[in-house]
């Protein structure tokens, strides 16, 4: 810290410079937590961003690799985030096809819009809990019931081992991903590779 000049050297001139060559504790952590930021396109000339962490890569790979592949052209409507439990939401398009929620705490992890087959890909990305299991499918068919437009759910696994803890409790007709393998779908039964049931 540079030697005060021009003024007494007493506690607020002190105290002012301090403040002048250093950052609060608030603003440092805010800062880091803001670079901290894992960049995540949704659209051509858009981007989010999300927490750090197992979870948010998974998510990322999801929106990056899983979506170009199993719906081409989809729209991204809701993508969640453990850091602030909303990473991005598009609740006006999500009205359109006739859903309204009030808690996003029950939403999926990432909810996207397939207008070529008018689907909507309800995903659950599991890092250490939360596959599309019985419950869960249930409380994801209650939630979009008014649906305008076909459901598809997913879980979504960074890899086979991960996939492995789960493979007892995977609702059937529904899809998994997993993350490693990117360009295969595991489909859970039904009469249909993707698609709504």
């Amino acid at each position: 810290m540079p030697l005060l000049t021009g003024c007494a050297c007493d506690f607020d001139c002190y105290f002012l410079s301090f403040n002048l060559y250093r950052h609060t504790l608030v603003e440092r952590y805010a800062k880091e937590r803001e670079q901290a930021r894992l960049p995540v396109q949704i659209a051509p000339g858009k981007k989010i961003h999300i927490s750090p962490g197992e979870h948010s890569e998974l998510i990322k790979a999801i929106i990056e690799e899983f979506a170009p592949r199993y719906a081409p052209g989809g729209i991204l409507i809701y993508a969640g985030d453990t850091g602030e439990k909303l990473g991005y939401f598009d609740e006006g398009l999500l009205a359109k096809l006739g859903v309204t929620v009030d808690s996003h705490g029950k939403m999926p992890d990432v909810v996207i819009y397939y207008p070529d087959r008018n689907w909507l890909l309800l995903i659950e990305s599991v890092t250490s809990h939360g596959p599309v299991d019985g419950k869960r499918h249930e409380e994801l068919a209650r939630l979009f019931q008014n649906s305008s437009v076909g459901i598809v759910y997913v879980t979504a696994f960074p890899n086979r081992s991960v996939m492995a803890r789960y493979l007892g409790v995977i609702a059937w007709e529904t899809k998994v991903w997993v993350a490693d393998a990117p360009s295969h779908l595991i489909h859970f039964n039904g009469e249909r590779f993707l698609g709504p049931y």
